[in-house]
């Protein structure tokens, strides 16, 4: 079994909650006496902050050119990352589009042509994949795109009910 990797997200300030409110291992609250960054000067160390478990799992959406689809595909297998969800997009950035000539009329194509994958990753494998992203989809014009990563609460599996890392 792997390890499973948590960060810590205070919920609110000074959050006070007993045992017998925790009744979910998914739930687990853990308490953790609040020290200002001088030492607790005050001497009061009966306020506690409430913390939350979560598991390092990010989101990776990228929104690059459809010509680069197969070559960004291909470059996330090979570092071992599987399942990407692809999705057909249209849109514009700083270029707001450009001017096309057809039949001898001259009209404005203001949202482009692009493609958005999205895939979620163990926190540990994020900055490779971004990497991978970025330099294959590379071109060095512009329009290359985007990609952003977000922080990832939960994930399930529907068929096994798996959550966490284990789903992904």
């Amino acid at each position: 079994m792997g390890t499973l990797k948590v960060s810590l997200r205070p919920l609110r300030d000074g959050c006070i909650l007993s045992g017998a409110d925790v009744l979910d291992i998914r739930l687990l609250m853990i308490f953790v006496r609040r020290i200002t960054p001088q030492g607790n000067p005050s001497g009061d160390r009966s306020k506690e902050a409430c913390y939350s478990l979560e598991t390092a799992m990010k989101k990776i959406e990228a929104v690059i050119k459809p010509f680069k689809l197969e070559e960004v595909k291909a470059a996330l297998h090979e570092i071992g990352l599987q399942g990407i969800t692809v999705t057909e997009a249209r849109g514009f950035g700083r270029q707001k589009g450009h001017a096309e000539l057809y039949r001898g009329a001259e009209y404005v194509v203001d949202l482009l042509p692009k493609v958005k994958i999205e895939l979620v990753v163990d926190d540990g494998l994020v900055e490779r994949a971004v990497e991978t992203i970025q330099q294959t989809a590379h071109t060095g014009r512009i329009g290359d795109g985007k990609i952003f990563v977000l922080s990832l609460e939960e994930a399930i599996r529907i068929r096994t009910g798996e959550r966490g890392p284990n789903a992904l």
